[in-house]
């Protein structure tokens, strides 16, 4: 799909691509402009994360409700697509942020690579399964809006009294909400695809090659996610209970 402008037809994703790189530069050269070096550039990811995971969100959902057959074998409509550019476009934004300041940090950039392999060739190669991606798509962006306030106020939690409070109080909630969507909503729909799949659901409309590589890519997305959330349990309590024998030796 194309937004006009004026007599002027614009493809979605550089469009999109052009936004996300604005929002990007004005947050690291305006918006965190006097905080630390160090963390200036995450703080700019997630500025341009917060404009893409809740909206893709409720773009997502309204794109798959909407459309004649919500089947994972379905043909794309313009809507998803365009929600497929605008993923697409947040991605490779991200991707280059990661691989101008972490360009060491593999698993992230990898990440990146794989997401975006998979809505590429959802999008611009069998054109077909847009419901099942969107669907993932919401999933995994559904936390979005806690995770980066929780993620900046924990980078100025050393700085910053308020933003120590407010990553303090952010940090339960937020991982219980976690858990509940990576760890339990996200394999079961992650199942549910999988097998649809696996039983020729989309036989000759997406080779079996591709929603297999979909799966890898998911399934280790999906595990990493458990993984990162567990340790993230793992340290709380053992802060929790630190805290709790200093509290008592202090008696």
């Amino acid at each position: 799909m194309s937004i006009k402008i004026g007599e002027f037809s614009i493809p979605d994703l550089p469009l999109f691509f052009t936004m996300f790189t604005i929002i990007y530069l004005i947050a690291y050269f305006i918006v965190f402009r006097n905080w630390k070096p160090q963390i200036r550039p995450e703080a700019s990811s997630c500025l341009i994360s917060i404009f893409h995971g809740t909206p893709a969100v409720f773009l997502a959902s309204r794109a798959v409700f909407s459309s004649p057959s919500n089947s994972f074998s379905s043909v794309n409509t313009a809507d998803q697509n365009t929600v497929l550019d605008f993923s697409v476009a947040y991605f490779l934004t991200d991707l280059f942020h990661y691989i101008v300041f972490y360009p060491k940090d593999v698993l992230f950039i990898g990440h990146h690579v794989a997401t975006l392999f998979v809505f590429l060739t959802c999008r611009f190669f069998v054109f077909h399964g847009a419901c099942a991606i969107l669907g993932l798509l919401i999933l995994a962006e559904v936390t979005s809006a806690c995770q980066n306030a929780w993620t900046l106020a924990g980078a100025r939690k050393n700085d910053d009294g308020l933003a120590l409070k407010v990553y303090d109080l952010l940090t339960p909630p937020f991982y219980m909400f976690y858990s509940i969507v990576r760890g339990v909503l996200g394999p079961l729909f992650f199942g549910k695809m999988v097998a649809f799949y696996a039983n020729g659901g989309a036989q000759g409309v997406i080779p079996n090659w591709l929603w297999i590589s979909w799966a890898v890519v998911v399934g280790t997305a999906i595990t990493v996610s458990i993984l990162w959330i567990w340790n993230l349990w793992i340290e709380l309590f053992r802060e929790r209970k630190i805290k709790l024998s200093q509290g008592k030796k202090g008696r």
